[in-house]
């Protein structure tokens, strides 16, 4: 069976993309080198001879870049709530909404090696609510447990890592900004569980909204990809690394989407030096330039974007954006659509100036705005450890780190209370008990939690052998869960 989920939009054709998980069993914007941090490599020389043509075949480029890429498996637990599924009123009152031990099922995908200490770069939906992973490299050959350093839903890009006895061979990172339409491109990954499977085509589109979230800027190729290739790298024909195969059209062969490298690299550098995925925030409300509104205003223009609202105190209205301000570039992508600004907005580092060209009064004006921090996103959480990080304690098998405060705000618990459980030891006595990676840890032995100091200090003075009651919060459910200390 293939678990995926359908992204639509307002065009027929794009009606059915299908992220591309791994294949499931029931067993019952870019940065400069000055920005980044010393993770992945990135160059644009080739990384094999530069003589080789496409022409001629792909040989020297899958040999030259094969080892880097890794099959990664999956064990998930699943909530099964009440015999039947959870939603039929008859067990609902015949056991009283008894709660059925979680269902285990197993994922496959790909991933990518990026730093030879064994940082791995892959989707999110390959490693979301994973109680185990487990990495295969093939040159040296491998197979190792892995551990959640960060991921983010809306790019569906997730880093994790493993601690190989020697170092890994590493890809290198290439230019996506720099594609071109109608280059070769190589797909390489483990499609339906068949590892190190090699596909080429060309690049068919840039810039690809899917409607996946508001960040798409797909990178379209005709190269084959499948379910199993979630997670997998997309190379040029000089062997960088140009994408991370995300998606497929579910109802035309040759359609696959990439996420840009470019994505990527702010991705990991938002991690690994932040400890969450910074989005920028311009705080204004957008609609399109229909050519009937161009009408009406009087205007001759036939693309941009309209201010309809301006929210006080913003970065925008620091900046003297208006109502009715027509947007035509941010900086130096041009914004012919809203997708265009809340895409470049929010993949701006906060903090930067950029020059906005809007057009007012039948005249372009230029407003200089400073990017703020989006503190709102639901997604943007590092849901692991990161070495750059502090403030995150282990115990019960389980590590957990202190709420922020807008994730408090979005789950509706109280500001200061509660830690998050970041990762969870497959053999520890928290994943027997049901818990899994972004539960919300609030109360201990109905002592509250107010920071991980509290959940520590309480933990100790449970002795060995006794038993914890723990009130966890998953979504919108508050669930107590038993563990025993070991």
């Amino acid at each position: 069976m293939i678990r995926g989920y359908v992204m639509k939009n307002a065009f027929s054709s794009l009606a059915a993309i299908v992220v591309l998980t791994a294949i499931i069993g029931r067993p019952d914007a870019g940065l400069a080198s000055s920005e980044k941090p010393d993770l992945w490599t990135e160059r644009p020389q080739p990384v094999f001879d530069s003589s080789f043509n496409p022409g001629s075949g792909f040989a020297p480029l899958v040999k030259a870049v094969e080892p880097t890429v890794v099959n990664i498996n999956t064990t998930m637990k699943m909530e099964r709530g009440m015999p039947g599924g959870g939603s039929n009123d008859f067990w609902l009152r015949f056991f009283g909404g008894m709660q059925m031990p979680p269902a285990e099922r197993q994922s496959l995908g790909s991933g990518l090696i990026i730093n030879s200490e064994g940082y791995i770069l892959t989707n999110n939906h390959v490693v979301e609510n994973a109680t185990e992973i487990k990495v295969k490299t093939t040159k040296p050959q491998f197979e190792l447990p892995a551990r959640i350093i960060g991921r983010d839903e809306r790019m569906d890009l997730a880093l994790i890592k493993v601690d190989a006895p020697e170092p890994l061979p590493v890809a290198v990172f290439g230019d996506s900004d720099g594609l071109e339409v109608g280059e070769w491109v190589v797909a390489i990954g483990s499609p339906y569980g068949l590892a190190r499977t090699v596909t080429a085509g060309i690049v068919s589109a840039k810039d690809r909204v899917i409607g996946a979230g508001p960040y798409d800027d797909f990178i379209q190729t005709d190269a084959s990809i499948n379910p199993g290739n979630s997670g997998g790298p997309l190379f040029n024909a000089r062997g960088l690394v140009v994408g991370i195969n995300t998606a497929i059209h579910a109802a035309g062969q040759g359609i696959g989407f990439a996420v840009p490298i470019s994505m990527a690299k702010k991705f990991v550098h938002d991690v690994m030096t932040k400890g969450h995925v910074s989005r920028g925030w311009l705080g204004v409300g957008i609609q399109e330039l229909t050519p009937e509104i161009a009408k009406g205003m009087g205007i001759s223009l036939s693309r941009g974007v309209i201010i309809s609202q301006v929210h006080e105190n913003s970065p925008a209205a620091k900046a003297g954006f208006k109502v009715g301000d027509i947007v035509t570039a941010f900086g130096r992508v041009e914004v012919g659509q809203p997708s265009d600004l809340v895409r470049a907005a929010g993949l701006t580092n906060p903090g930067t100036t950029v020059p906005v060209t809007v057009f007012r009064e039948n005249r372009s004006v230029t407003l200089q705005v400073t990017i703020a921090e989006r503190e709102d996103d639901e997604v943007a959480i590092v849901e692991g450890e990161s070495p750059l990080l502090q403030g995150q304690t282990t115990m019960l098998g389980m590590t957990v780190r202190e709420l922020k405060p807008a994730e408090a705000r979005r789950l509706g618990i109280r500001e200061g209370y509660g830690v998050r459980v970041v990762s969870v030891d497959s053999a520890g006595p928290a994943a027997a008990a049901g818990l899994v990676q972004g539960d919300i840890v609030v109360e201990v032995n109905r002592t509250p939690v107010r920071n991980g100091e509290s959940f520590t200090k309480t933990l100790k003075k449970i002795r060995s052998g006794e038993t914890v009651l723990l009130l966890t919060v998953r979504g919108s459910n508050y669930l107590y869960r038993v563990i025993r200390k070991p």
